[in-house]
């Protein structure tokens, strides 16, 4: 049956809480928190951790990807094909982007669902706004991934309506950072009757009255709060959280309804940004529990931290060389390691290389290996140093050595710790990450980060 058969989504383990914004500035909001990325992520990498749950346990094929986000790092380049590379999916499916705004989430969903090859829609953004607007405080950065295909799905389509119009809500031109706001009461009115609509239309057409579950989703508060309460939605966590996260607020929030659904309910799903579209979902079975919950071990961020990791805090950096620009054939010829960390194994005796050798360098053996995909891999830190030189948004550095519990060893940074606190033994895990941006490029590497208590 064609459906949806995983979901997967990641929230970064950091927060801004709202109380630190109003300290700063006077004003604000003083309640909950929003979930802010790494100083080394950015939507693409917070694409990869969301995929990567999805298709946890799956035998990579040849899968689509289709990327919603209205924060892509590159203006002209398609994103999603460096997701597809650090996912190891091989040259074949395709890799697109969909972006310019919010809306983008459900388009991703609906293609990936119509599709009729495998396709992960994979939705990613870093919200922002002015200092001391509400975009600032109730946005937040975070992935979903929604994988779609034939097999035992966990819900499948029933019925669905979109509904169009154009009308200056929010915009945001072409270099700006930040986007631009109408005052709310004009677009919650707007969306008032274009989520009706909607709604109305996608019950009718999956043929039933009212569904089981809701979930609303829109960059306007007003009118999701409005559109939540006239239809049921339930109160959600990711509001104090974590915020709203644009492009994939839609499947954090699904993923969440899914995993506390019985067989044989119905979810209306609701989108309203420029316009308002209404899917009807059957759910077949229980989706697994997020990853993230209410009760996830959190590290909160200062108000100063947040605007230097965002690039909006100039701060004196060590006074070295700048980095090297990352060279295409070098990483093009090296895209399966650089980007899907697959390293080798020895046919001959079992050891496994990082980076990929011909030559065992434990019994010699030439041309004898085989692939070995580490992405997933959990290791110990043998050794490390903290770098207080090396330039960094997040100072100091942590260089690690990990001994991986399947074999291997490896060399490389160490992200989201603190450099105190770090200790031999501790566990880590691999995560996909920005090394540094130079020159218009963005250079992608994977990292350890430690494991939290009861991780592995």
């Amino acid at each position: 049956m064609q459906g949806l058969l995983a979901c997967g989504t990641y929230v970064p383990r950091f927060r801004l809480p709202r109380a630190e914004i109003r300290a700063a500035l006077g004003s604000g909001p003083g309640s909950g928190c929003r979930a802010v990325a790494a100083s080394d992520q950015d939507s693409t990498c917070l694409a990869v951790e969301a995929a990567r749950r999805a298709l946890a346990g799956r035998d990579p094929v040849a899968t689509g990807v289709l990327l919603a986000t209205s924060s892509p790092v590159y203006a002209e380049r398609t994103n999603a094909t460096a997701i597809h590379a650090a996912l190891d999916l091989g040259q074949d499916g395709s890799a697109l982007d969909l972006g310019a705004s919010p809306r983008s989430g459900i388009g991703a969903f609906l293609a990936a669902a119509r599709s009729p090859h495998p396709t992960v829609a994979v939705l990613a953004d870093l919200r922002d706004g002015l200092a001391g607007s509400a975009d600032e405080a109730f946005g937040g950065d975070a992935g979903a991934a929604l994988l779609f295909g034939r097999g035992d799905p966990i819900a499948e389509l029933l019925g669905e309506a979109s509904v169009t119009h154009e009308f200056m809500d929010r915009w945001r031109a072409p270099g700006e950072p930040f986007a631009t706001v109408w005052e709310e009461r004009f677009g919650a009115g707007v969306y008032a009757e274009l989520v009706e609509r909607a709604v109305v239309a996608a019950l009718a057409d999956a043929g039933v009255e009212r569904a089981d579950r809701v979930v609303v989703t829109s960059p306007q508060r007003r009118a999701a709060a409005a559109a939540g309460k006239r239809l049921g939605a339930a109160a959600s966590w990711i509001d104090e959280e974590v915020g709203y996260t644009g492009a994939a607020d839609l499947g954090l929030r699904l993923a969440d309804e899914l995993a506390a659904a019985k067989a044989g309910e119905t979810v209306l799903l609701v989108s309203a940004a420029d316009g308002a579209d209404a899917v009807v979902l059957g759910v077949r079975r229980p989706a697994p529990p997020p990853a993230e919950t209410a009760a996830t071990p959190r590290r909160e961020i200062s108000y100063p931290t947040y605007l230097t990791w965002r690039g909006r805090l100039d701060r004196e950096q060590p006074r070295r060389p700048d980095p090297d620009k990352p060279a295409s054939p070098p990483a093009s010829r090296n895209a399966r390691w650089k980007f899907g960390f697959v390293g080798t194994e020895c046919e001959a005796c079992g050891t496994v290389h990082l980076p990929p050798q011909r030559v065992c360098l434990s019994c010699h053996a030439v041309d004898r290996m085989r692939k070995r995909p580490m992405r997933e891999a959990r290791g110990t830190i043998s050794t490390f140093t903290v770098d207080h030189l090396a330039p960094s948004p997040d100072p100091p550095t942590v260089d690690v050595v990990v001994d991986f519990d399947e074999g291997g060893r490896f060399s490389c940074r160490l992200t989201e710790a603190d450099a105190d606190a770090v200790r031999i033994g501790d566990r880590v895990e691999m995560t996909f990450r920005r090394l540094f941006e130079f020159d218009g490029v963005s250079d992608y590497f994977w990292k350890a980060r430690p494991l939290l208590e009861g991780e592995g």
